[in-house]
């Protein structure tokens, strides 16, 4: 029956086949919290086991390069490095740096080796800075980069000191010359659409940070067992954010950073989807069990490091057999990386990469842990400015090129990825599973996290039990994107009218309710909250936990009815077989990818909604209305590849009747 003239027949038919099941309705629960900022409190999870926080570290390591877009990590091209211009100093030397982390960019710095101890190899110190007005280059009585790395020298160690991007001499070749270089550095990765692919301004410096590490490694005086980290403000959380994601890093050390009550306030250090499960916190905790220092002020918001923060990380590093890896100091200052903070570095990387033990008093008792700064005098910015002149190498990128070679590379990625066999099928899934999981903020698989998908099902749903099922074997939950009420079941009455004939247990589930604004590009809104269409994929894939876990059902059919499909593609890894219509959408479009009920961060690179649903194979999937931009011939594919082309259907637009057939028919 399809003709509006049998409407009320069938209206009259599904009253009455409702009247013979047993109704239940979910109580409408929205979350009321307020929305999480960077300045939000945050609270360390209770982890009771070393197994416990191994899965957790897991987690926000991937969640991490899922975030900066380094999932799956980008091939590393060569550097061509270029050192020159040394200037000779009694008992160390600096010279100048610059090499490509990517084809055409270019990253600047600055090389302090030891004099007169011999040929080496020696430690290797990273330096990324804050947003010190010099950068790379300050020198002021609160926080001196020059300093510490003339006296990391000094003291036996090779020291590397690189540029922010957009400070100093790593720009872009269209970069203005007469803006400060912070306003230079936050142009990058600024435009709406870069999230889309989670192109940001934090993913290309750490990025930088990793080839950096490369770069120091790979100097034949530079021992790479002895690799270390050390930044404050913004080159902490480059500090921390690198210790967590490299296994390489003997020791580090985030100055006036690490702290539960501001996470960071620069485009560089909040990129998508980051900080909505963890805190900075955690992200400093996951270097343990590898030797650190936290350095706090009692002027800035790492004031509470001695009774929050420090012991919150010291209980990690307890539960690893590692206590005497982690030391957390707070000097009486403001945001800083003074003098007084760089002699309590300078004491720790001396135990742990030149494995000198501390100095004992004459009682025999370990004095307080530091070692004094050698006087020292900075060379001139001329003599040490790289691109003094703003001139970069030729082949130099504009800030444009070097976004649109980065959504190339990401392309690339994933259609190297694409399978075209069994074996291939499972490769994609083992990349491609975890990066829709962090994309996307679902809890599914289930993780050893604290975080469980079932927990989360709290909308509003109507659940249609038969009386007498003709199975418990399958439950079909159908999600429409309508206005919420208490009538949502009449909205499809055909296909409940079928599935009621059947004897199938059903569930009609009202879309994730909105009830306040959110502006989801302001304030790094996405940083920490899911967005508005995250929070319906996440409510979709807990309603099918809730299915499998509460309600016993061994086989979840998902329908998404209109703009519900696309959100019931997205969650397809979740169920046994997916109905999903996918509106015509253009997926080119990234502007109609923006609206706030289909804005996913980074979901280009896990292939958009074609990638979804390829991780839901080889289970049967009905597509229609697919029209004529929306991907499907790697999913086409695919199918072929397993040999189950039979499982796919793509199809112009159907009617509920012809939905209902096809449940049926599984």
């Amino acid at each position: 029956m399809r003709g509006s003239t049998v409407g009320a027949t069938l209206t009259l038919l599904l009253l009455s086949l409702i009247a013979q099941l047993d109704v239940c309705r979910a109580s409408e629960s929205v979350s009321d919290k307020p929305f999480i900022t960077l300045n939000t409190s945050r609270d360390f999870p209770h982890i009771t086991s070393r197994q416990q926080w191994q899965a957790r570290a897991r987690e926000i390591r991937e969640q991490i390069l899922v975030s900066c877009g380094l999932w799956p990590m980008p091939d590393k091209t060569p550097l061509n490095p270029h050192i020159f211009g040394k200037i000779e100093h009694d008992d160390y030397s600096v010279e100048r740096v610059y090499f490509e982390p990517l084809p055409g960019f270019y990253l600047a710095g600055n090389l302090y080796r030891p004099r007169g101890k011999g040929p080496g190899p020696f430690p290797g110190i990273l330096n990324p800075h804050g947003h010190w007005a010099q950068g790379r280059l300050a020198d002021a009585k609160d926080g001196s980069v020059v300093a510490r790395c003339i006296n990391f020298a000094k003291q036996g160690t090779v020291a590397f000191a690189y540029d922010m991007v957009g400070f100093n001499d790593s720009h872009f070749s269209d970069s203005p010359t007469n803006k400060p270089f912070y306003d230079i550095h936050r142009q990058f990765g600024s435009a709406h659409s870069d999230l889309l692919w989670n192109i940001s301004l934090m993913g290309l410096q750490t990025w930088n940070s990793i080839r950096a590490l490369d770069f120091l490694e790979s100097l034949p005086d530079v021992d790479p067992i002895h690799l270390a980290c050390t930044g404050a403000s913004g080159g902490g959380t480059q500090t921390y954010i690198l210790g967590a994601i490299v296994n390489r890093l003997a020791a580090q050390a985030p100055v006036c950073m690490v702290s539960h009550t501001m996470q960071g306030g620069c485009s560089c250090e909040n990129a998508p989807g980051l900080r909505v499960e963890y805190s900075n916190m955690e992200i400093a905790a996951a270097a343990a069990p590898r030797p650190q220092i936290l350095v706090a002020a009692t002027g800035d918001w790492t004031k509470d490091t001695l009774t929050v923060e420090g012991p919150a990380i010291a209980h990690i590093y307890d539960l690893l057999n590692a206590p005497e890896k982690l030391r957390y100091v707070r000097f009486d200052f403001g945001h800083n990386y003074n003098q007084t903070s760089r002699e309590a570095v300078y004491a720790w990387f001396d135990k742990w990469l030149l494995n000198n033990p501390a100095p004992q008093s004459s009682a025999g008792v370990p004095p307080a842990p530091c070692l004094k700064e050698s006087p020292y005098q900075k060379d001139s910015d001329s003599n040490l400015r790289v691109f003094p002149d703003f001139k970069l190498p030729g082949d130099a990128v504009t800030l444009n090129e070097l976004v649109e070679s980065l959504k190339a590379m990401h392309r690339n990625q994933w259609r190297a990825l694409a399978p075209h066999s069994k074996a291939g099928l499972a490769h994609f899934k083992e990349v491609m599973l975890p990066a829709w999981r962090h994309t996307l903020h679902v809890e599914w698989p289930e993780t050893n996290s604290s975080d469980r998908s079932d927990q989360h099902f709290a909308g509003a749903s109507e659940l249609l039990m038969p009386n007498h099922p003709r199975s418990l074997r399958t439950l079909v939950i159908v999600v429409h994107s309508g206005t919420n009420n208490s009538e949502s079941a009449s909205r499809f009455p055909t296909l409940i009218a079928g599935l009621a004939h059947a004897r199938i247990p059903f569930m009609a589930l009202d879309p994730w309710q909105v009830h306040r604004p959110r502006d989801q590009f302001a304030d790094f809104f996405s940083t920490y909250n899911r967005t508005e269409a995250q929070e319906q994929v996440r409510h979709i894939v807990a309603a099918c936990t809730y299915g499998r876990k509460a309600l016993k059902a061994k086989k979840i059919v998902l329908c998404g009815i209109r703009r519900a499909g696309l959100w019931a593609l997205l969650a397809a890894s979740a169920a046994d077989a997916v109905v999903a219509d996918c509106c015509q959408l253009d997926v080119s479009d990234e502007q109609a990818l923006l609206a706030p009920d289909l804005f996913f961060p980074g979901i280009h690179n896990i292939g958009g909604f074609e990638g979804a649903a390829i991780l839901a194979a080889p289970h049967p999937l009905l597509l229609h209305n697919a029209g004529q931009h929306f991907k499907t011939d790697s999913l086409r594919a695919t199918y072929q590849a397993i040999g189950l082309s039979g499982k796919l259907r793509i199809e112009a637009k159907l009617v509920e009747e012809d939905l209902g057939e096809w449940i049926l028919s599984l």
